[in-house]
Order: C-alpha cells, then sequence, then structure tokens
C-alpha cells in the first residue's frame, strides 16, 4: 500500500514533464539504447540534419532541419553548416520544448550535427524554460584531431547554454576494456555509460523513494552553474554490497579514481535496491563520499526496485562548476569569428592653429571590424572573381571610393 507522501510524489512526478532529445546520429543510437518502458512518459525526439538516419530512428517524434540545398546529405561532418541549419529552424526547436520541466539532450560531439546543433537547441530549450542537461561523448583520440578539436570548440559552446553537461571522453573507456574487444562492442560500451547517467537522473526525478529528490532541488543545484560533470554507474550484490560499491565509486576511472569528486562543487548520489535496503548501507556508502568531497554540496536520493533483489545500484554525478560563472550575456549564440568592412571618420592629430582658424581633419576610411551573421554553409565557399577582382568586397572598396 502506498504511502501519503508517496501520493503525494506520485502526483507531482506524473506532472512532471521530462524530454528527451537526441541530436545527430551518434544521439539516435544513444536513444535507441534507451527503453522506452523503462522511460514511460518521457517523450523520445530524434533532432537530425540526415533525413535517412532520422527515418530510422526510434523516436517517437522527428525533427527534420534538412533543407532543399542540402540535398539530404546532412552536415558533411562541419559543425558551422549543422549550426547554420539549427538557426534557420531556431523557432521549431524552441516550439519543440514548450511546457517540458526538463530537457535531456543526447550526442556526440566531434561531427557536424552533433557539435552544431546542440549548443543551438540547449539556447533553445533554455529559453522555452526547461531545465536543460546534456549527455555528451568526445571522440576517442584516433578519431583524429579535427574532430577532437570541434568537439572541445562545441563542449564549451553547450556549457555555456545548457544548465548542466554531463561528458563522456571515450578514451578513458579503454581503461575498462581489453584489447581484445571488438570496435562495436567498444562503442556500445561507451554509450552504455552515457545512458546510465541518464537513468540515474531520470529516476531521482520520477520514482518515489525513502528518500526522495525533489525536482526543485535539482534546480537549485544545478541550474545556471553552467557545469561540466563526471559520472559514474555501480553496482554489488551480497552481504557486503554497500562497501564494494563504495569501493568501486572511489576506484573508477570516469571519476579519475576519486579526483573527480574531491575537485567537485555539487554532487548528486541516487541510490537503489531491492526491499531489503537499509538505512546502514544508505549511510555506509554516503559516508565515503562525503569525506571525498567535504566543501561540496550533495543531494541524495534512495529508492526501492523490487526488481533489483539483492542488488545494490548507485549512480554518482560530480558537477563542477566552471571556472568563469557565465552570466545573462552568456547565453547568447557563440560569436562567429567574422567581421565586416565599414567606412569610418578617423580625426588624425591636429596641427597648430591659430584662434582665428582650424585645421581641416583629414578624413581616412578604415576597417572596423564587427560581427555579422555567419555565411553559413557558404563560408568555406571559393570568392567569386572576374579579371582579377573579388566580387565579394563592396565596389566602394575595391576601387577605393571614400564615402563621407
Amino acid at each position: 500500500m502506498e504511502t501519503p507522501e508517496q501520493n503525494s510524489f506520485l502526483e507531482t512526478s506524473s506532472a512532471l514533464d521530462v524530454r528527451i532529445f537526441a541530436v545527430g546520429n551518434a544521439g539516435s543510437t544513444l536513444l535507441g539504447a534507451l527503453s522506452a518502458a523503462e522511460f514511460s512518459g518521457a517523450q523520445f525526439t530524434a533532432i537530425n540534419t540526415d533525413a535517412a538516419a532520422l527515418a530510422a530512428s526510434s523516436a517517437t517524434v522527428k525533427i527534420n532541419l534538412e533543407n532543399k540545398l542540402m540535398r539530404g546529405l546532412g552536415s558533411g561532418g562541419d559543425p558551422d553548416r549543422g549550426r547554420a541549419l539549427a538557426e534557420e529552424q531556431f523557432s521549431t526547436l524552441k516550439a519543440a520544448c514548450e511546457g517540458a520541466n526538463v530537457v535531456f539532450i543526447l550526442a556526440g560531439l566531434g561531427g557536424g550535427t552533433g557539435s552544431g546543433v546542440s549548443p543551438v537547441f540547449a539556447k533553445a530549450a533554455h529559453e522555452a524554460g526547461a531545465l536543460v542537461l546534456a549527455f555528451v561523448t568526445l571522440p576517442f583520440e584516433c578519431e583524429g584531431n579535427r574532430r577532437e578539436a570541434q568537439a572541445q570548440v562545441a563542449l564549451e559552446q553547450l556549457k555555456s547554454t545548457a544548465d548542466g553537461v554531463i561528458c563522456l571522453p571515450s578514451q578513458k573507456i579503454f581503461k575498462l576494456i581489453d584489447e581484445n574487444t571488438s570496435l562495436v562492442e567498444t562503442f556500445r560500451f561507451t554509450g552504455g555509460f552515457l545512458v546510465e547517467g541518464v537513468r540515474g537522473v531520470w529516476q531521482l526525478l520520477t520514482r518515489p523513494g525513502l528518500i526522495q529528490v525533489h525536482f526543485s532541488d535539482l534546480c537549485a543545484l544545478i541550474r545556471d552553474r553552467h557545469a561540466e560533470s563526471a559520472f559514474a554507474f555501480v553496482e554489488a550484490a551480497g552481504p557486503g554490497r554497500a562497501r564494494e560499491v563504495a569501493e568501486k565509486i572511489l576506484a573508477h576511472p570516469l571519476l579519475d579514481e576519486g579526483r573527480a569528486l574531491a575537485e567537485s562543487d555539487a554532487v548528486l548520489v541516487s541510490l537503489t535496491a531491492g526491499k531489503d535496503l537499509s538505512m546502514a548501507e544508505v549511510n555506509r556508502v554516503m559516508e565515503q563520499v562525503k569525506r571525498q568531497c567535504r566543501h561540496a554540496q550533495i543531494i541524495m536520493g534512495a529508492g526501492v526496485d523490487g526488481a533489483l533483489k539483492e542488488k545494490l545500484c548507485v549512480t554518482v554525478i560530480a558537477a563542477k562548476q566552471n571556472a568563469a560563472v557565465v552570466g545573462a550575456a552568456s547565453r547568447t549564440e557563440p560569436r562567429t569569428a567574422y567581421s565586416s568592412v565599414v567606412p569610418q571618420r578617423e580625426v588624425t592629430s591636429p596641427r597648430p592653429v591659430s584662434r582665428m582658424r582650424r585645421a581641416n581633419n583629414k578624413l581616412v576610411q578604415t576597417q572596423l571590424p564587427l560581427n555579422i551573421i555567419s555565411k553559413g554553409r557558404f563560408d568555406k565557399s571559393e570568392p567569386t572573381k572576374h579579371n582579377g577582382e573579388d566580387l565579394d568586397i563592396p565596389t566602394f572598396l575595391r576601387r577605393g571610393v571614400p564615402l563621407n
């Protein structure tokens, strides 16, 4: 029989609108690993620039950012193209988040759609009033310097627009696999870790627990902190499961063997077990976590799942706030590195003049760097030249005509 407290929470959680968005091909793969039954009540949406991949997605709602110029070929691995497509349909992305309390973004950074669209979409979701949590992977080093560089740029942009970013550097997975692990299994293993992070936060928000974490608590912890987070999921069974779980947390490579906890500003811990979960076990795990992060704000939740039987599962998310807290101005889209050339009046140093006469200051036409709208997919196109002249440069500049 459910207690009044559980009934009250069930009413609250049923009213909580959680939407899970997969961005790009990697995001769709992660979304496919989520069980619709386990995430009952959540809306699954896929966003892509690749029409064929979007059609194959398991999402119930699909948003195609494709336009006629791309001819169904996607972003071509270029984040600038992905960003331009997302900006063109910003109102569509924002409308998809209207009314949502929490928006989860699943993406792989390094390619064109995940890197280009995710930061723009996070901004749209934030403007729609949702708490925005991004779960992303970074590429393996063997994928090349270009993808690695694009992923790092996208990660910084995403941290400036999302409320929290849970980031999994794929390279760290090598500490958990052996040399005989296949390529397919490695990517599945990597995605599984990120899925566990999504599942841990979902359970905190939607499951009635012995010790409950409310949506307002989560908002107060991470909203506008712009934090990058490390996370781990561990489990154990048997009489010594609490001790074993604590040891696995402190030795987990994704938490840098405990260093991520020591450097964190906020820590979220979710414990789930069968009906035999005891307060002593909860206390034992939390004591070990608190010893590692004495100065961090901690949110803890503990729930019961009869299907786990003897297992104790713990999800830990350690958030480290950015060195410079991003203010309201950081909500704007990252500026593109383009400049325009405009005429400007510049006054030279005046020459000595008499009281009755002033020297005429010479007008000089110069360049004033201003940010303008990105050329998007045309940015990397070759300039239009005729008889040796670059026709993309305004006529008055090519011919040196002063504008006074």
